[in-house]
């Protein structure tokens, strides 16, 4: 990350070790950039087995080299579309192959692209929902007879707190979160037996190469005008994700499951 030095270096804190995690293998989705790319490699650092599927090739080679020059173990990755749910459940099989069986998910992929509800057409809302919510449950379906043939593991789903706050111009983008938690709450119901844990991140806005970009755009740069909607004022950073994940995937929550929780500086 290049933007803002001083909020980076505020973000690298000693990161907790968790030996629970050691040797474990994570499947991580939207693995490439932004809060997956972090994902990747703090969940390489704790010593665990990673694959990750990228929508971009290059983008999914820069983060895999960029982890191995960081910690010295390249994650496995495959490039496939999330909306295509046979390519994605086969891309998932590959990687088991080459991990073993997936004792964490991770669905972090989505994209929060904005538009005026008039030129929201119903190709474009189902598109979007493929695109933030319905692999997220293909994801799970397609782990989850490995997760209980290994004892159990640990699920996280990436929610939002846009819906939360009712944000304007993405309501195809806040339904689909708002569904996250309801299918978080019942996946940890169903899978519970099973010795599965199920849970959710909802993250406030956190300031990824992208969002930086798109403030820019959208916000002229001013981005100390989201901070007087935080408690605290400082930026979250996609290390403040990773690590909640880590804690959640970790024997450390072993008794958590079904829950919500909003890493946000205190927004909501």
């Amino acid at each position: 990350m290049t933007f803002h030095p001083e909020l980076v270096a505020k973000a690298e804190v000693a990161v907790a070790r968790y030996p629970s995690l050691a040797g474990k293998s994570v499947l991580i989705t939207g693995g490439g950039s932004g809060i997956g790319a972090s994902l990747v490699e703090h969940f390489v650092e704790q010593g665990c087995k990673v694959g990750f599927i990228e929508l971009h090739d290059d983008a999914a080679a820069e983060c895999a080299d960029a982890v191995e020059k960081s910690t010295g173990t390249r994650p496995a990755y495959e490039v496939a579309d999330l909306r295509d749910i046979a390519g994605m459940q086969e891309a998932i099989l590959r990687l088991a192959a080459s991990t073993g069986p997936f004792s964490v998910l991770v669905n972090n992929a989505g994209n929060d692209d904005r538009k005026p509800i008039e030129d929201i057409t119903p190709q474009y809302w189902d598109e979007r929902q493929a695109t933030n919510l319905r692999h997220q449950f293909f994801a799970v379906q397609a782990v989850a007879d490995g997760m209980t043939k290994a004892g159990g593991g640990s699920i996280i789903n990436m929610g939002s707190i846009s819906w939360m706050r009712g944000a304007p111009g993405l309501v195809f983008y806040t339904t689909a979160k708002s569904a996250v938690m309801g299918m978080t709450k019942s996946l940890a119901r169903e899978l519970g037996e099973r010795n599965i844990r199920v849970n959710s991140i909802a993250p406030g806005w956190v300031l990824t190469e992208r969002q930086v970009v798109r403030a820019k755009a959208i916000y002229h740069g001013k981005f100390t005008e989201y901070l007087e909607a935080q408690c605290l004022k400082e930026h979250l950073l996609p290390p403040d994700i990773a690590r909640m994940a880590l804690f959640l995937a970790a024997d450390d929550s072993r008794l958590i499951t079904s829950q919500t929780f909003i890493v946000d500086g205190g927004v909501v």
